[in-house]
C-alpha cells in the first residue's frame, strides 16, 4: 500500500538515534527518548495561497530533517513506523557541508 499526503503534510520516518552517549556509556532502550531527526518519504503538492496559486514546499523526499519532539501524528504503514506532520512542524533540513560531501 502506497500513501499520498495531502496539502502541505509530509510523510517522515525517524532515524534512530546513536546507541550510545558522547563519553562511550551505552543508553538502554527505555532511557532513550524519541530522536527528533527523521528522514522525508513524502511530500503533498502544497498549500493554495490567496490567490489560488499552488505553493509548493520547502522539503522533498530524501531530506534530511529536524522537527520538534511532540511534532506529527504516528502511524504504521506496511510494517513501518512513520510520521505524518505540517511542514510548518519541520524545523530545519540538515545539509551535508562542502568538506564532508567530498569525503562521503
Amino acid at each position: 500500500m502506497s500513501f499520498r499526503p495531502l496539502h502541505d503534510r509530509v510523510l517522515v520516518k525517524r532515524i534512530d538515534a546513536e546507541e550510545k552517549s558522547a563519553g562511550g556509556i551505552i543508553i538502554p532502550d527505555t532511557a532513550k527518548e524519541k530522536p527528533m531527526q527523521g528522514e522525508v518519504v513524502a511530500v503533498g503538492p502544497g498549500l493554495r495561497g490567496d490567490d489560488g496559486r499552488l505553493v509548493e514546499l520547502g522539503v522533498k523526499p530524501g531530506d534530511r530533517v529536524l522537527f520538534g519532539k511532540w511534532s506529527g501524528t504516528e502511524i504504521k504503514l506496511n510494517g513501518q513506523e512513520l510520521l505524518i506532520m505540517k511542514e510548518s512542524d519541520i524545523l530545519g533540513v540538515l545539509e551535508v557541508s562542502g568538506e564532508a560531501r567530498k569525503a562521503a
